[in-house]
């Protein structure tokens, strides 16, 4: 039994054992982040003075930056043995296996805590939009500027640099996670016109990231004499990464791991749902319950496929533009 166990567990693919443990941990986080009390937490958070928001704040978003790391190693190391276990002898299953159960274990253990910390921190960012004494601009405007002083004085080389451009880069989709927590905590609790307000603070937030990104890499750029093509250059990396073309630099692949965001949107989007369900008997919940997570799934595999179309094709034409330009410049 045991060989015939091991033999149809081989059956699967690296892919496969490596979605598999996506699911685990994907799981694993949606349903730790469902028993957490949001509004315990808020009032927490809200009961502070602004400082201590900015604190919190900048706490959670170094947290954040640690995990985004970590979680693309554990992740790297996770695909790695789950290719491993797909190809290995029936003698070195078991091994395999063991080590694919323990990658597995911190995967999961590295998905909760960080999406606890971007819980914690969509929780912050709300309680500033939702404050009404400027919290949201003394957040930004303090954070935004201790991300400058923290960054702009110090020596990078250009591998730096590319990191942290990436870095910035999944900053901005954390971003996006946190606002759509907040307007999820609207549509559930606001009373009276909130949209207008909604989207006046989403841009201020979006607008101010954007210009001090621009800021800061300017004087990193100036202060560390790199030429402002080498930011053409790690575009055109990433272009390549988009469409799986090897690079030089290996080692400045962009990792991001969306593990935890998407803990943090099923979280917040299922009580959304929820409120919107007909009062019907079981079986009627059942079956709005299926179609609307069906509905769901479909829209937002089509949006999947439809931006990486996108970024495909918009990779293409950008490698194709600096192929063109190093033409002309030789």
């Amino acid at each position: 039994p045991d060989h015939a166990h091991g033999r149809q567990f081989k059956k699967l693919s690296a892919v496969e054992l490596s979605d598999i443990g996506c699911c685990v941990a994907l799981a694993s986080g949606a349903i730790l982040l469902q028993q957490t009390d949001i509004s315990l937490i808020y009032h927490m958070i809200r009961g502070q003075g602004t400082i201590k928001l900015y604190v919190v704040y900048n706490v959670l978003e170094v947290f954040d930056r640690l995990f985004q790391s970590f979680s693309g190693d554990v992740m790297q190391t996770l695909f790695n043995t789950a290719e491993g276990l797909a190809n290995s002898s029936t003698e070195n299953m078991q091994l395999w296996m063991r080590r694919f159960i323990m990658d597995e274990f911190v995967a999961v253990a590295s998905s909760i805590v960080h999406s606890f910390i971007l819980l914690a921190q969509a929780i912050t960012l709300s309680t500033c939009i939702v404050a009404h004494n400027n919290a949201l601009f003394a957040l930004l405007v303090s954070n935004n500027f201790a991300e400058i002083k923290s960054n702009v004085f110090k020596r990078y080389s250009k591998d730096n640099v590319h990191n942290l451009v990436y870095y910035d880069s999944v900053e901005r989709f954390h971003i996006s996670a946190f606002l759509l927590f907040v307007l999820a905590q609207n549509l559930l609790e606001a009373d009276g016109p909130w949209f207008e307000s909604f989207l006046c603070n989403a841009f201020v937030v979006y607008v101010s990231e954007m210009t001090i990104d621009i800021i800061k890499h300017s004087f990193i750029a100036k202060f560390n004499n790199i030429k402002p093509i080498a930011f053409s250059e790690f575009l055109e990396d990433l272009c390549k990464q988009t469409l799986n073309i090897q690079t030089d630099n290996m080692k400045n692949n962009l990792t991001f791991v969306p593990l935890a965001p998407a803990c943090v949107v099923i979280r917040v989007l299922r009580p959304v749902f929820a409120a919107h369900l007909p009062y019907n008997p079981l079986p009627w919940r059942l079956f709005w319950i299926f179609l609307l997570s069906a509905m769901t799934f479909v829209m937002l595999a089509s949006l999947k496929v439809m931006i990486s179309i996108g970024l495909k094709k918009h990779a293409r034409w950008y490698i194709n533009r600096c192929q063109r330009r190093k033409l002309h410049s030789d």
